[in-house]
């Protein structure tokens, strides 16, 4: 008789006569160690494999089965050694997250260059005399050399002139091209409003916090930026080390969270404006409002809040060196007008009153919240 627990996903303990015995990994690729030795197992299917990778006797040769209390012992021991490696799991998770909200604001983003139309690719010269040859030698006999040599020189002619005609259009489409995109560009850098919010539109898709350009006046650029609450960013523990040197995770004091938070909604500011400053280069300011999403009304209308506003300009992020300082710590030194509520005894970012801030409150309102937020 045995019995068998699951300690975690992957991690399973099995005890019988033999003694106690660990298995490790998913059921595809799995390590086994303690009675009996080590060994590699590998099951797809109904089909299964195992190998020693040696250390193990097989069992006791005197025939002595193991007492109840070293049973109990061993069951300890692999227990506090899987409780370890899950600790030591979510202690590295936690790491990642904490080293991302610091590491946030230090993405670079190439800046943008007048584009350029790719060449046209050369007619295929081949395949057009093929063409002619064929349509000049129908009806003209194998033996009528002399016929057939005229057919396809009259053939290598025409394929000629259709190589010329097709590399003249292609090179014709490719100045249309390039002419439309020098137009564009110069849109682009002369900050026209439309071709600007466009570009700003497509290079925002993909960023990790909503963010929409709402206006662009005199080259400056109005910005949005929807970040989550708290408790979806800043964990609430943190990995570190006892006096001891063995790990703990930590509960992170309400102050230290805060500033954590205040860290990541900088770090979206930055983000955001540095990109915009990059694929726009005819900006020289901008102006970014960070929206958080606090719910729906009873109107089913989502309930927004303004936790930070800043203008930043271009020049001033020139030299900034984002290697060593932080992102609040950026924003405060290169804003020319920065708009916090710090909740005295926390630091913790509160809304703003709009009611105060009359430019601002009509910067939100020409958001499209619903397509911030995803709303249908």
């Amino acid at each position: 008789m045995g019995f068998s627990i699951k300690l975690a996903p992957g991690v399973r303990i099995r005890a019988s006569s033999r003694g106690i015995r660990t298995s490790l990994g998913p059921r595809a690729a799995r390590v086994h160690v303690g009675a009996g030795g080590a060994g590699f197992s590998s099951a797809v299917g109904p089909v299964g494999f195992y190998t020693s990778l040696g250390g193990g006797r097989g069992g006791s040769r005197s025939g002595r089965r193991p007492s109840a209390a070293a049973y109990q012992r061993q069951v300890a021991i692999q227990q506090r050694q899987a409780v370890q490696a899950q600790r030591a799991e979510e202690a590295r998770h936690l790491a990642q997250a904490f080293l991302r909200i610091l590491d946030l604001h230090r993405v670079d983003f190439p800046v943008a260059t007048r584009p350029v139309a790719p060449q046209p690719a050369a007619p295929d010269r081949a395949s057009i005399y093929q063409h002619y040859e064929q349509h000049a030698l129908a009806g003209i006999g194998l033996f009528e050399r002399a016929r057939r040599a005229q057919a396809k020189h009259q053939a290598l002619r025409w394929a000629e002139a259709e190589v010329q005609r097709q590399w003249a259009t292609r090179c014709e489409q490719q100045a249309a091209w390039q002419q439309y995109l020098d137009q564009r560009w110069h849109q682009l850098c002369t900050n026209a409003a439309e071709v600007v919010l466009e570009t700003l539109e497509e290079a925002f898709e993909d960023n990790e916090a909503p963010s929409a350009a709402v206006g662009v006046a005199d080259g400056e650029v109005s910005l949005a930026v929807l970040v989550p609450s708290i408790d979806q960013v800043v964990p609430e523990r943190m990995p570190t080390t006892t006096q001891a040197g063995n790990l703990s995770l930590r509960k992170l004091p309400q102050r230290d969270r805060a500033a954590y938070y205040k860290l990541f909604a900088c770090g979206q500011v930055l983000v955001t404006i540095r990109e915009a400053f990059a694929v726009a280069p005819g900006l020289r300011s901008a102006r970014v409002a960070v929206l958080r999403h606090d719910g729906t009304d009873s109107y089913g209308r989502p309930r927004m809040s303004c936790l930070l506003a800043a203008k930043i300009d271009g020049k001033a992020l020139a030299g900034v060196r984002w290697d060593a300082a932080d992102a609040a710590t950026v924003v405060t030194d290169t804003s020319s007008e920065l708009l916090l509520n710090l909740r005295p005894r926390t630091g913790e970012l509160q809304p703003l009153n709009l009611d105060a801030e009359p430019a601002l409150a009509e910067l939100i309102s020409a958001v499209d919240l619903a397509e911030l937020t995803g709303a249908e």
